[in-house]
């Protein structure tokens, strides 16, 4: 397995493993941890890359044309080894394509590449989606990177707080065993989500669709993390009670819905992409003074 490659802007570091071409570590100048410190009493992931699937499918199961293949949650990219493209000081390109072993779960060809650039305080991340084979291309992508909460500026944690760009709907979507589930009443305070351990006792809030592309987290004195998503339609928030993080999730698909059993390429969220096509979204992190 290759080491975890550095990159830095001066203003900040970042180290991305190539197992799941994942960002495990973010820290500002001063040399403060951002991202979590992965507790295995808790989440042992940092920023996984979900590919080709976001959130669980009904019995984890990818059905397609009368077949039935087995699809572990978030899917199989954050579990396998990524070529590394190019590195340079502040910059890394990783890919991975379709094998034979990428084909006994999901019978596509593909190209997936992350681009992670640093410049100045943002961390921006590119991914690029290109279909290589001869039909159209399913699946969905999704974010997951855990911030550490509190985050290290010496603010409790119970003051933290993410804040949405724009007032969002009056519910939120609840899973239940990792299915999308039912509607709840909303627990944001105009665009505030004050942050607390009970919101989470019934897994991640899920604002399908959100209005906002961006949303910043901290807390009301020190310096927040902005974090911006363009052209994205679903947002997930989650953490387990009592661990040190908040994973803020940009998705491009989501979980099944509870009782779905339809055709993968008609399940709610999933993205078609015609044969030599490309699709990109990115996401960037920006530490605020």
């Amino acid at each position: 397995m290759t080491d975890p490659i550095t990159i830095t802007s001066g203003n900040l570091t970042a180290r991305i493993d190539p197992l799941g071409a994942e960002l495990v570590s973010l820290r500002e100048a001063d040399g403060r941890e951002l991202m979590t410190s992965a507790d295995p009493a808790h989440w042992t992931g940092h920023a996984p890359l979900l590919f080709p699937i976001v959130g669980r499918l009904n019995g984890d199961v990818l059905r397609l044309d009368g077949r039935e293949y087995p699809m572990k949650q978030h899917g199989f990219a954050r579990r396998l080894e990524w070529e590394v493209l190019g590195a340079g000081e502040d910059a890394v390109t990783f890919v991975l394509r379709d094998s034979a072993t990428t084909r006994e779960t999901y019978p596509f060809a593909f190209d997936l590449a992350v681009l992670y650039e640093l410049e100045g305080t943002t961390l921006t991340t590119t991914v690029r989606v290109g279909n290589t084979g001869p039909e159209d291309l399913p699946f969905s992508f999704g974010f997951h990177p855990a911030f550490a909460w509190p985050l290290p500026f010496g603010q409790p944690r119970d003051e933290h707080r993410i804040t949405f760009e724009r007032e969002e709907g009056p519910e939120v979507v609840r899973l239940e065993g990792g299915l999308i589930a039912t509607q709840v009443p909303s627990p944001l305070q105009v665009r505030d989500l004050p942050l607390s351990d009970a919101l989470f006792t019934n897994d991640a809030l899920v604002w399908a669709p959100v209005a906002s592309q961006e949303v910043t987290y901290g807390a009301a004195e020190g310096p927040r993390l902005r974090i911006a998503f363009p052209d994205t339609p679903y947002l997930g928030i989650w953490t387990q009670p009592g661990a040190q993080f908040v994973c803020i999730e940009p998705w491009h698909g989501h979980a099944d819905p509870a009782g779905f059993s339809g055709d993968f390429r008609t399940k709610p969220g999933v993205i078609t992409l015609p044969p030599g096509d490309e699709w990109r979204c990115t996401m960037r992190v920006t530490l605020e003074a």
